[in-house]
C-alpha cells in the first residue's frame, strides 16, 4: 500500500465514526525500512513482524515475525536447559529434604559413618579369616601332592586345590569390592555432612 494510503488509514482511524469503531489496520515494515499498512494484512508483511492499530490510532498488538529454523532450534536448546535446570533443582530439594530428614546434627552424621565402615572393616576381616582358613586346608592337599609329583593326581586332591583356589579368589573379590564401598562411603559421609552444614547455616524459610 502506497504511504500515502497508509497515512490516510491511520488519520482516518484517529477521527473514527462508530461504524469504524470495530475496524483495525496492520502496520509492518518493508525490506527497505519504510511503514506498510492496509485494511487487512498486506502480502510484504507476510513473515514479518507487524502491528494491529486501533480505532484509537494506538497499537493494540504487536505479532513477532515467525522464528527461523535456527531461531526454533536455539529456542528449543535453550527450553531444554530451563528443563534440566529445574529438574536438577528439584532433584537438590528433594535430596536435601532428605538428608534433614535423616540427621538432626553433625554428630549423627559421625556415628552413622562409623556404624558405616565398621560393618564394612567386619566384612573385610570375615573374607580375610576365609581366606586364611582355605589356604590351610589346600595346605593339606599340597602335601598330598607332594607323593604325586610327576604323576596324575587323585581326582580329590585335584579337586580341593581347584576349589581352594576358587575359593580364595572369591574372598579376594570380596575383599576388593568392599574395599571400594569404604571409599564410596566415606566420601558420601563426606558430602552429607559439607551440605548439612550449608543447609544448617540458611536462614530459615521466610526469613532474611
Amino acid at each position: 500500500m502506497p504511504p500515502s494510503r497508509s497515512l490516510f488509514l491511520l488519520a482516518a482511524l484517529a477521527g473514527a465514526s462508530p461504524a469504524l469503531a470495530g475496524v483495525t489496520i496492520f502496520c509492518c515494515h518493508d525490506e527497505a525500512g519504510k511503514q506498510v499498512c492496509g485494511d487487512i494484512l498486506p502480502a510484504v508483511c507476510v513473515g514479518r513482524a507487524y502491528r494491529e492499530i486501533g480505532v484509537s490510532g494506538r497499537p493494540v498488538r504487536t505479532v513477532e515475525a515467525p522464528l527461523t529454523a535456527e531461531q526454533r532450534a536455539q529456542r528449543a536448546a535453550e527450553e531444554q536447559r530451563r528443563r534440566e535446570q529445574e529438574r536438577l533443582l528439584s532433584e537438590q530439594r528433594r535430596k536435601d529434604q532428605a538428608l534433614l530428614n535423616t540427621y538432626g546434627s553433625e554428630k549423627d552424621i559421625e556415628v552413622m559413618r562409623t556404624r558405616a565402615e565398621r560393618d564394612i572393616a567386619a566384612a573385610i576381616k570375615a573374607a580375610e579369616e576365609r581366606i586364611a582358613e582355605v589356604r590351610r586346608q589346600r595346605k593339606r592337599f599340597e602335601d598330598e601332592a607332594e607323593f604325586y609329583r610327576n604323576r596324575q593326581l587323585p581326582v580329590d586332591v585335584a579337586k580341593g586345590l581347584r576349589d581352594a583356589d576358587q575359593e580364595i579368589r572369591a574372598q579376594e573379590s570380596v575383599i576388593e569390592s568392599k574395599k571400594k564401598d569404604r571409599d564410596a562411603i566415606r566420601l558420601k559421609y563426606d558430602d552429607d555432612l559439607r551440605r548439612f552444614v550449608e543447609l544448617s547455616k540458611r536462614p530459615p524459610a521466610g526469613r532474611p
